[in-house]
């Protein structure tokens, strides 16, 4: 959800924009080449992204107590960080205490909740001086219910037909929906998207409901964004194949989290992954990235991921498989390295527990495994093999680069009998999570309920 203020913003914002870039020393302006693989920024296709609850993260629910975190954070290989809005929250019609953090009240201020413009400035440098990479989400499809263009620019947003008054969409009650038809609004939201972009050097954007924002706009918008700052990285919160046509590098896997559930819960079987994959592989573009998760804000907060759609040791071997599938940006939200296992509220004061740290090591294991075989990188090949029942196993093999990564699935609640009889991958590899060689033959052997294993060779 969002919000904008702006009386004049277009002229406002690219005032603000020229001024940071005429600012800009040669270096820094140097510093901005990147290199692009398969039309994306380089440094996501062995990347990661951990998304950041800012109000929930801690007690405070402040930049400065989040930023404590970093180090942890990045020992465990955190990568990118992907903050849910952290714009001012309206208050009209306002959901609960606090309100959703997807209803805005301005596209360019912090929520003073969180801290100052100051505050999250020295958080995204010291992340960007850690090696991390910033996006923040943003919501342009709404905006809060007392934005200050509802009264100055009424005519950015789609009227009720009965009412005649800006339209709630769905039943979010707490936001009004723009209208993309209106130019002005057009150029408005680009322009406060730069803003982020040169005030605090992000590093991409998370789209909200990105697919019911007219494609026109998102080819536009993110041309402009990337001639602001090249390299960028654009993630979706949407699955048609026309966002990854439009600009964006990932966009969500709905159709592949929602069959995952049904194999977890037992009404699929684990073949039925294979469905989804062809369907993906046939209709999006050869270059297509997926961001995959077994939980995010929505799902943990609404439908009870992961402790509740993956409970227990269910959970381990679908973690894999979204940190290890083809063509994919693996997720990991807030909370789960502990793991926290309960919804986190969305309107009212929640924060995390942490302490344990439970799956921060099973987490570190498979992000460094990512980053430094290239056999795990986004555009690396995918290969299914078959090891055994393929109604509960499910094994396959990546590859790139001279390196190769052999992953198998145990997808059941039941002891399976595995038997590898490609010969390609007999010998002794390299086993990740036992952290020894040991010999892999045409042999029989056991795979345990829940089970996961990667070679690497």
């Amino acid at each position: 959800m969002n919000r904008l203020y702006h009386f004049l913003l277009p002229v406002l914002c690219s005032a603000v924009i020229f001024s940071s870039c005429n600012n800009k020393t040669a270096d820094e302006k140097s510093s901005r080449a990147v290199t692009l693989i398969d039309g994306h920024p380089d440094w996501i296709m062995q990347g990661n992204i951990y998304e950041v609850n800012v109000r929930q993260y801690t007690p405070e629910g402040t930049f400065k107590a989040f930023e404590k975190s970093l180090d942890r954070l990045k020992d465990m290989g955190v990568q990118t960080l992907w903050f849910m809005p952290i714009n001012p929250i309206s208050k009209v019609d306002r959901k609960g205490v606090l309100g959703s953090y997807y209803a805005v009240a301005d596209y360019t201020a912090i929520n003073p909740d969180y801290g100052t413009l100051e505050d999250w400035n020295a958080l995204v440098k010291h992340a960007h001086d850690s090696g991390m990479k910033v996006i923040i989400d943003w919501v342009p499809n709404h905006t809060g219910a007392d934005h200050n263009w509802l009264k100055n620019h009424p005519d950015f947003y789609v009227k009720d037909s009965v009412t005649g008054k800006a339209l709630s969409p769905f039943d979010w009650t707490d936001v009004r929906k723009l209208d993309y038809k209106n130019v002005a609004l057009q150029d408005s939201m680009i322009n406060c998207m730069k803003y982020w972009l040169t005030t605090s050097d992000i590093d991409g954007f998370r789209c909200d409901v990105a697919g019911d924002v007219p494609d026109s706009f998102w080819i536009k918008c993110i041309t402009e964004l990337k001639k602001t700052k090249p390299g960028i990285f654009m993630l979706a919160e949407g699955d048609k194949p026309a966002l990854n046509k439009d600009g964006f590098d990932a966009t969500y896997p709905w159709a592949m989290f929602n069959m995952m559930k049904k194999v977890a819960s037992g009404k699929r079987f684990a073949n039925a992954l294979d469905s989804v994959r062809n369907t993906i592989d046939s209709t999006y573009p050869a270059n297509a990235l997926k961001m995959m998760f077994t939980s995010n804000h929505d799902e943990n907060s609404w439908n009870k991921a992961d402790y509740g759609t993956m409970p227990g040791l269910i959970h381990a071997p679908f973690a894999v498989f979204t940190q290890t599938a083809g063509r994919i940006v693996p997720l990991i939200y807030s909370g789960q390295e502990e793991p926290y296992l309960d919804s986190i509220s969305f309107f009212y004061k929640d924060p995390i527990k942490f302490g344990k740290y439970g799956r921060a090591k099973f987490y570190k294991t498979l992000l460094e495994l990512r980053k430094n075989n290239a056999a795990l990188a986004a555009n690396a090949s995918f290969k299914k093999v078959t090891v055994g029942d393929e109604k509960a196993l499910y094994a396959y093999v990546r590859e790139a680069a001279g390196k190769k990564v052999f992953v198998i699935l145990n997808l059941s609640p039941k002891e399976q009998t595995v038997k590898v009889t490609d010969t390609s991958l007999h010998g002794e590899p390299y086993n990740v999570f036992m952290g020894n060689k040991e010999p892999l033959k045409g042999t029989n052997w056991k795979i345990e309920p829940w089970g996961y294993v990667i070679y690497t060779y």
